[in-house]
């Protein structure tokens, strides 16, 4: 039998600066965490989730499970060991997940390399140079998702990429035709200011080209650098669970954070590209033309990246809430 150990404040605080760390949809942040009876508890903030973009909750989930993934790396980096339990009480669907640290704990070479990763670890929108992403690489993207219960196919080559780029650009030009949606993106857009929130304008990259095989989300208005093709041969990763409920979708975003640090370990770059998932009928497409009988959970651009600019996020005390 374990015993749980309660974290002091400086180390509770060192746990959620790394979970705030991963991804969200937007930048939205949609999480808020509490140190309590020597758990540390993950919620969903309703108030930061996406009525029009993610009406079912799913990308939220997605982000609290990346953020999960974060916070049970920082106990082992203490010497401590982390038990996670997915939605652990029925009656308070806003409680994700809770994590409890326990005894020592000698830390592993991967947990250190993922660890280390955290920091460096940011959503590369700018145009990736075209040298291919090794094998070896690739290997490891898919056993990062198989160990977090996920899985990973990983696509190259015109003919491999052509088909999922043509669901990619039909569900990019659905969102992009309804306004609602867009509304809502250019309020979570930021201009280069001080925003803890949001995408900044010069995080977005440039404005997507008619021609672009992959097409990204518009965040400010900054022209493509002429001659800079976007990606003309790029890496795709669609990573996928065996169902498609809330416990699903939180393992989904731990599988996926697993396999961005392990990207961004390797020295290689990412960025996420959802539309098909947000698109009840695309993301079906994107099954059936995986010969999936799981469910896509997120599309990634994989490649040797260029300079870019992580996003910002908000001050801890912002989404630490007093037990």
């Amino acid at each position: 039998m374990t015993t749980a150990l309660t974290l002091n404040d400086t180390a509770f605080r060192d746990v959620v600066a790394a979970a705030v760390r991963a991804p969200s949809l937007h930048n939205s942040q949609p999480w808020r965490f509490r140190n309590l009876g020597g758990a540390i508890e993950i919620h969903v903030d309703p108030a930061r989730c996406l009525p029009i973009a993610d009406p079912t909750g799913w990308a939220a989930r997605i982000a609290c499970g990346a953020a999960t993934f974060n916070a049970r790396l920082a106990p082992p980096a203490m010497g401590l060991a982390a038990q996670v339990e997915l939605l652990p009480d029925a009656g308070n669907p806003q409680l994700l997940a809770r994590l409890t640290p326990t005894a020592a704990w000698q830390t592993t070479p991967v947990e250190e390399a993922l660890f280390a990763a955290i920091e460096r670890r940011f959503s590369n929108r700018e145009p990736f140079h075209p040298a291919p992403v090794p094998v070896h690489a690739q290997v490891q993207i898919a056993d990062a998702a198989h160990a977090e219960g996920a899985w990973a196919d990983i696509l190259s080559g015109p003919a491999c990429v052509e088909v999922i780029s043509e669901i990619v650009r039909a569900a990019d030009a659905a969102l992009a035709g309804d306004g609602a949606y867009q509304t809502e993106l250019r309020a979570w857009t930021r201009p280069d200011r001080d925003d803890r929130d949001g995408v900044p304008a010069r995080a977005g990259g440039p404005v997507p080209q008619p021609g672009d095989l992959l097409p990204r989300r518009t965040y400010g208005h900054r022209e493509a650098v002429p001659g800079s093709d976007f990606d003309p041969d790029p890496l795709v990763v669609v990573l996928g669970t065996a169902g498609d409920t809330p416990a699903d979708q939180l393992q989904a975003g731990i599988a996926l954070q697993r396999v961005l640090l392990t990207i961004t370990d390797a020295g290689l770059a990412a960025s996420m590209l959802s539309q098909p998932i947000e698109d009840p009928a695309e993301r079906d497409k994107l099954r059936l033309a995986l010969d999936r009988s799981g469910i896509p959970q997120m599309v990634l651009r994989v490649g040797n990246g260029r300079a870019g600019y992580p996003t910002p996020r908000r001050d801890l005390a912002e989404v630490i809430d007093q037990a």
